[in-house]
């Protein structure tokens, strides 16, 4: 988990994604990578550092991160 969070976290630069095309990654505000990145991290170690999780671990990390943003824009 930690070798995907600082692989995230190090990567500056973001592809746009190709018009109209299904299935290619969104652009994010800038900072949002990171902010659910360390999200990510920190809902991994709560877990006990498990192994196998990544994906789980990042989806939350998305779904808490998106959900904080929409309760400080009301």
């Amino acid at each position: 988990m930690r070798a995907i969070v600082k692989k995230i976290g190090a990567t500056k630069k973001r592809p746009s994604p190709a018009s109209g095309t299904t299935g290619t990654a969104i652009e994010l505000p800038e900072g949002m990578w990171e902010r659910i990145a360390r999200k990510a991290y920190e809902l991994w170690e709560q877990r006990g550092r498990q192994e196998g999780n990544q994906l789980r671990d990042w989806l939350d990390a998305e779904e808490i991160v998106m959900e904080e943003i929409h309760e400080a824009r009301e």
